[in-house]
Parts: structure tokens; sequence; C-alpha cells
């Protein structure tokens, strides 16, 4: 789709950060938006503003850990407009700290929220593209699915499951030539998700100073609803992630630990926080997370060249480390 004019988009965990981004970046091209999310009223607001960019709005409170509810949130979008053209799994949370600190019903709602939820918008949405003959399916993933993140275990383990997961459709569907399984791998994005997530780490978390905007996402998606592609990385730290821990996975995996070790170490002492997993809280809704006005950081970081030298680097110090590594392991004359 060139035209995104009319299109019908339906997008989850919508209410804020890259979600609410993404409502406006397609109402401001004339879509027809599908939102949902828990918050009723952050939905509608949200709804009346997207309206006064120039798109259709309709809003479905919607939880996407309920199967049911998600084939809801489809029949609704196609009740209302006759099709789903997009279909963006964007709903997405996170516990970090111990994994053995953290309640267990919170690793369980975070693989729900995560894993499930894409798992349920895809069940819901591609019957609709199969009886029309087109559509995109897009899932916002993230660079933990490329390279596991310390402290983030369940988190980790839902985004290398949801890779799989799309990667394992995208095959399925391959002979249906105009129906697209796109996957998102954003580096750290200033999105409120730091406080919506839980965090019982007992220390405060900082984005480091390579955060990217969640405008920059939402645009990804709209370059994917009409280019799509099968898997894309938003910012430079996330394609050297993938590089990285494609050539040189355990290597990857050690510098990633020290670095978080490290950065805890250092870090604040904060108050355990459950977040937003078991109820949504009562902030404002908003896209950023106000981290890159605080650290003043410009609001979009492209793969430059210095970028690119970064991937490079990334991958040349993960292949040094293993060639040093297997030197020691394997001495020569054995």
């Amino acid at each position: 789709m060139r035209d995104l004019r009319n299109s019908v988009v339906v997008i989850t965990g919508a209410s804020s950060g890259i979600g609410r981004a993404a409502a406006f970046a397609f109402a401001e091209r004339g879509s027809r938006v599908v939102l949902a999310a828990r918050r009723a009223e952050a939905l509608a607001d949200l709804a009346r503003d997207c309206r006064k960019l120039g798109g259709e709005a309709l809003a479905v409170p919607t939880d996407v850990t309920d199967a049911s509810a998600v084939e809801a949130l489809a029949s609704a979008a196609y009740h209302a407009y006759g099709r789903i053209d997009v279909w963006i799994n964007n709903a997405g949370t996170g516990v970090f700290g111990p994994y053995q600190d953290a309640p267990l019903d919170l690793h369980h709602r975070t693989i729900a929220v995560n894993l499930l939820g894409g798992m349920y918008g895809a069940y819901a949405a591609l019957p609709h593209f199969l009886r029309q003959g087109r559509g995109t399916l897009i899932t916002n993933i993230s660079l933990g699915g490329w390279a596991p993140a310390p402290f983030a275990a369940a988190y980790t383990a839902s985004k290398f499951g949801l890779r799989g997961f799309t990667a394992s459709l995208r095959q399925e569907l391959r002979r249906h030539r105009d129906i697209h399984v796109c996957s998102v791998f954003p580096a750290m994005v200033d999105t409120p998700g730091l406080d919506h997530g839980a965090n019982v780490s007992g220390r405060t978390i900082d984005t480091g100073p390579l955060v990217y905007a969640p405008e920059d996402v939402a645009e990804t998606f709209v370059h994917l609803a009409r280019h799509p592609h099968d898997e894309v990385a938003v910012g430079w730290p996330a394609r050297a992630a993938q590089v990285a821990y494609a050539l040189a996975p355990g290597p990857t995996e050690h510098l990633m630990g020290i670095a978080i070790h490290s950065a805890l170490d250092r870090a604040n002492p904060a108050p355990r926080t459950h977040g937003a997993l078991r109820a949504p809280l009562g902030d404002t809704p908003r896209a950023s997370g106000g981290w890159r006005a605080r650290k003043g950081v410009p609001s979009a970081r492209p793969l430059s060249v210095a970028g690119a030298a970064l991937v490079g680097g990334a991958a040349l110090l993960a292949l040094g480390w293993r060639a040093r590594t297997s030197s020691r392991e394997y001495p020569q004359g054995r």
C-alpha cells in the first residue's frame, strides 16, 4: 500500500509509548486506526486526537492476554470498516531484576502480554487476511529478541519466542504473496515503558545515552505498511546486537552481562515496584518517557557512518573474544 489513506490499521498497546506514536503517525496519513489497550478513557481521548489529525479512529478496550478479547477486537475492526489491512502487535511489558526476586505471576504476565498477546493477535488477524487475500502483520519485538538481556529473563524468553513465532509464521504463509509478516527490533526507546514495567532490582533503571524516539519506531511501522520487509532493526545498537550475537553468541552474552552488572553497581537505590503489570497505572498517557529531554539526546539517530563502524566494532570485539577464549580452552597440541 503506497497510499495509506482509508487503510484500516489495528494497533495494540496504543494508549502510550510507541503505540501512541504509531496511532498519530497513521492518523496523519488518513488511516482508519483501531486502538487497543486496557484503559478505556485513555483510548477515547487518543481516538479524539487521531480524528483531529485527519484519520478515523475506533477505541476498543482490550487486554491482549485474553484471547477472546483480542478476537473481539478484530471483529470490531471488521464490522466498523469491512476489512483489516495492517495489524500491529505492539503491546509489551517486562520485569527487571533478579529472576527469583520477582513474584512468579509477574513473569507469567510478561510472557502472556509479550508472547501470547502477539500470538493471539496473529490468530485473530490472519483469517481476515486470508479471506481478503492480503494484509500485513507487524510485530514489535525489540533487540531483546536477538540478544539476551540479563536481569530480564522472562522478557528475553518472550522476545526470543516471539521472533521464532513470527519467523515460523512467515514461512507458513510464503505462498500467499500479498500477506506479509514483519518483525521490528528497536534499540532502547524513550517511552514510559520503564515506569510501566516491574522493577524488583532495588536500583534505578537508566536508558543510557543511546535512546531513540518512539516516533522513530512508529515511522518504521508506516514504512513496513507501505514496503513490507521480514525483519527490521530500529537503531544501530539493535543491529550491532544482532550481528554480534549471530557471530559470537557466548562472548556477546558475557559482554552484556558485564555491562548490566556494572550499570547496576553504579545505580542509585530505588523502591521495588510492580509497575502496571497487575493493573493499569493512573499516569497521563504519553508517547515519550522524557528520557531524551533529560539527557539532551536528539530525537532521531539513524544508522550513520559512525553507527555502522560501531556495528562492525561490536562484531569484531565478539569475534576477538571468541578467538581468545577458544585458544585458552583448546591450546595447540591437544
